[in-house]
């Protein structure tokens, strides 16, 4: 397991204050006659969280040189190709062990300046 990267400057990546959060429980339903149901958490973590975030970093023209953007770009492709989970501290919530849902995209936005969206999917394991 490892930790998302620090910046180049040595503090945490920080996602713009636009993110979305969401959660899909995990419960299954039984339906009785005359519209009595019962509800029923399945699972032992069964109320995973999914965070949907922006972050803008400094992108450097020369792709030799380390910038915010091939830092987080590198470690989320190493992410994509060992599936392993990472933690990370999203603003506002506690540190939660996380796996790259799907890929990210990446936009040059201005002139040294990228904007990265990524989906992490919360995930219970050691």
């Amino acid at each position: 397991m490892a930790n998302l990267p620090n910046t180049a400057a040595g503090t945490a990546f920080v996602p713009k204050y636009n993110f979305k959060k969401s959660n899909a429980p995990n419960t299954r339903v039984v339906s009785f006659g005359d519209g009595y149901e019962h509800r029923v958490s399945f699972g032992l973590n069964q109320n995973a969280k999914t965070f949907n975030l922006t972050f803008e970093v400094d992108d450097d023209a020369n792709p030799s040189n380390s910038s915010d953007a091939k830092t987080l770009t590198d470690f989320l492709d190493e992410r994509a190709v060992d599936g392993a989970n990472f933690t990370y501290t999203v603003p506002g919530e506690s540190a939660m062990n996380f796996v790259l849902e799907g890929g990210y995209n990446k936009t040059s936005t201005y002139k040294n300046r990228s904007k990265i969206q990524v989906t992490f999917r919360q995930v219970f394991e050691p």
